[in-house]
């Protein structure tokens, strides 16, 4: 894997595709992370920049490093400023499920007057689609709508590993999440995505997200095979 050097530190790069793979279950809890001549064959960098993301993985409690016994992953949850709750695919993760992201598609997407996200917009935003596999079967069908001045050129470059960690990086602060459920029957494309028959009918999720001031900076509409497994909320007791 060639990493891009313009977008920061290498050693910060690979810090959070580690993290994103233990978050994910693709390194379980209480297992070895690769060695460290295997990510740096992987990553094609240097032993010191590997070892950099790793401490920096110590240091906020996700690995644990022992001399002659490599380096295991001690936690699978990340704290979440948002929330008091536990995020989705967490749960997930920590009853020993495995989730996959891919990003199927990266582009600008004009808009039309008569569009609901022209209001919130204006004549174009960027559009992602994104699929997420559980246990590497097809899950959850994300399409995203991002107010971004982001050019043609500068999207072809554009290496998503985590969509909001890729949303801070271009600035784009959310402060809030709005989100809204329903029963739907899956658009024609997202039934061929999910490997579903046609007209099945799926949970949808249409979330609003917002920076501190009431703007709507994303846009996305989700589409769960709960067929496959239900959605799951937990909440936290508060006395407050």
């Amino acid at each position: 894997m060639n990493m891009i050097r313009k977008k920061g530190p290498l050693y910060l790069q690979i810090k959070e595709i580690l993290k994103d793979r233990i978050l994910h279950g693709v390194y379980a809890i209480h297992t070895n992370i690769p060695s460290e001549p295997q990510l740096e064959e992987e990553f094609n960098v240097s032993k010191i920049t590997i070892r950099n993301a790793i401490k920096e993985l110590v240091q906020e409690g996700y690995l644990e490093k022992k001399s002659g016994k490599g380096t295991r992953v001690i936690a699978n949850v990340s704290i979440a400023k948002l929330s008091k709750g536990k995020r989705f695919t967490e749960i997930l993760v920590e009853e020993g499920n495995q989730i996959t992201k891919k990003v199927l598609s990266i582009k600008k997407s004009e808009l039309s007057p008569d569009s609901e996200l022209y209001s919130l917009f204006g004549d174009n935003c960027i559009q992602i689609e994104r699929i997420y596999l559980l246990d590497n079967e097809p899950y959850i069908h994300f399409t995203h709508y991002i107010l971004s001045n982001m050019s043609d050129r500068e999207i072809k470059d554009v290496h998503i590993g985590s969509l909001y960690r890729f949303l801070e990086e271009n600035n784009i602060r959310l402060e809030s999440f709005r989100d809204e459920f329903s029963v739907s029957i899956a658009p024609s494309y997202v039934s061929e995505r999910l490997n579903i028959e046609k007209d099945t009918t799926v949970l949808k999720r249409i979330r609003r997200s917002s920076d501190e001031e009431g703007n709507v900076l994303e846009y996305s509409v989700g589409y769960y095979n709960t067929a496959k497994q239900s959605y799951i909320v937990t909440y936290n007791d508060s006395k407050q």
